[in-house]
């Protein structure tokens, strides 16, 4: 008797072993299913771009997350610069990137010039004051012009330089609002807080709620590159490096053309 109940202690205790072994742990499966986050600061003008892209890219890279942080390219360089986590930097000028470059947070042969853009004038797609060039926000009619915070919104910036090549910075001062980033300039002309702003073409046609009054000539600011660059302290860099090389891929890129970007030519 006490043979038999040791064979089937025994027995059982080796079938646990065997269960044991065959079950994969909780840690291995969470191990498994878990997504690397790759995290993008963007320029807040690439966000409807940005989101058709996403969806196409992680339904492709299961494993991969894409996490964006839109805002001013400025702005967004002073959160890398300030150890902000970063794997990738889309920038909406060439300035920022430079910047970061110099400061060796992101290595030169680790970026390049993505896109370009051009800047306009918009106004309310409603609205009836007559603007058909950058003398006419002079007018009685025009209460508020909006631009992005030129020292940290590169749109802001081209429109102080487009302004100041017209001689009509100055003459403009009493009549500017300003915005934390081009998107808040184009809500600005959309809600009617502003009879005009300075927002970028494909801003202009994400929006139904606008109309492009003025298209700038392209002679009086410098020409508009969205640089790409992957930030050295990236935790994840081979993901970043592969997301890196499909942003220009001509799959990503027909993205970007068909919200009205630009490809540089090569």
């Amino acid at each position: 008797m006490v043979k038999s109940r040791t064979v089937l202690l025994f027995v059982f205790v080796f079938s646990m072993v065997l269960a044991g072994c065959s079950k994969p742990s909780k840690s291995a499966d969470s191990a498994a299913d878990q997504k690397v986050e790759v995290t993008v600061s963007a320029a807040a003008s690439l966000t409807d771009a940005l989101g058709e892209i996403q969806k196409n890219y992680e339904s492709a890279h299961g494993n991969v997350k894409l996490n964006f942080n839109f805002g001013a390219s400025g702005a967004l360089q002073q959160q890398i610069e300030q150890g902000a986590p970063a794997d990738l930097f889309l920038s909406a000028a060439s300035k920022n990137m430079k910047a970061l470059i110099d400061k060796k947070l992101i290595d030169a042969d680790n970026q390049i010039p993505l896109l370009t853009n051009e800047l306009v004038v918009v106004t309310p797609a409603e609205g009836s004051i007559p603007i058909g060039s950058l003398t006419d926000l002079t007018n009685s009619g025009v209460k508020k012009v909006a631009i992005g915070i030129p020292d940290s919104v590169p749109a802001g910036n081209y429109a102080k330089q487009a302004l100041t090549a017209a001689k009509l910075w100055d003459a403009l001062q009493g009549k500017m609002v300003q915005g934390k980033d081009v998107r808040q300039v184009l809500q600005y002309v959309e809600t009617g807080n502003a009879d005009a702003g300075f927002v970028y073409k494909t801003d202009a046609l994400t929006s139904s709620k606008v109309k492009t009054a003025v298209t700038v000539d392209p002679a009086t600011y410098p020409a508009i590159e969205y640089p790409i660059g992957i930030v050295k302290a990236t935790k994840h860099g081979k993901e970043a490096k592969v997301f890196y090389d499909y942003l220009q891929s001509k799959e990503a890129l027909d993205v970007f053309v068909k919200y009205g970007f630009s490809i540089p030519a090569k």
